[in-house]
């Protein structure tokens, strides 16, 4: 997978962050801001073998803002957050599939960003995906369960009407 980062402005290793940010969703973080919280409050000795980076002739371990995190997580990871806190679909018989325009996310001339989100019986939520912003939730659909094996797996969804 390559790093979607300028070369430029670089501080963390890419492997790093990533493995930071899965390493506090083992933990049970469900958020970024949870993420965020864990990171620099994890010991020196997990932080070295996460691969973050030393500053000072100390070796002190310095671990990715929350930004950081948030940036390179919804750049690399179709999904966002729910990518990495999906859930396993093993045994789930139905799958919902629905799409919601994120609250406070509009901003100015930008458009409010379109989740499509594929979620077990019991709402947890499988994967998410983003829907761009010249298509709709219909154009989405194979491509949110294209990774996924459904067979015998019943999947609803919201009907289109004229």
């Amino acid at each position: 997978m390559p790093d979607p980062r300028d070369r430029r402005g670089r501080r963390h290793p890419f492997v790093s962050v990533l493995l930071v940010a899965c390493s506090a969703v083992m933990c049970g973080a469900r958020s970024f801001t949870a993420i965020g919280q864990w990171a620099p409050n994890a010991p020196q000795d997990t932080l070295a073998r996460l691969g973050a980076r030393t500053v000072s002739a100390f070796t002190v371990r310095i671990a990715p803002s929350t930004a950081t995190i948030r940036r390179l997580i919804n750049r690399v990871c179709p999904g966002g957050l729910a990518g990495l806190l999906g859930c396993d679909r093993s045994g789930a018989d139905t799958l919902a599939v629905d799409g919601k325009s994120a609250r406070g996310s509009r901003h100015d001339d930008t458009p409010a960003a379109h989740l499509l989100a594929a979620m077990t019986g019991d709402g947890l939520t499988v994967t998410q995906l983003r829907v761009p912003d010249e298509t709709n939730e219909i154009t989405c659909h194979a491509g949110l369960l294209a990774p996924f094996d459904l067979t015998g797996v019943t999947v609803t969804a919201e009907v289109l009407r004229p």
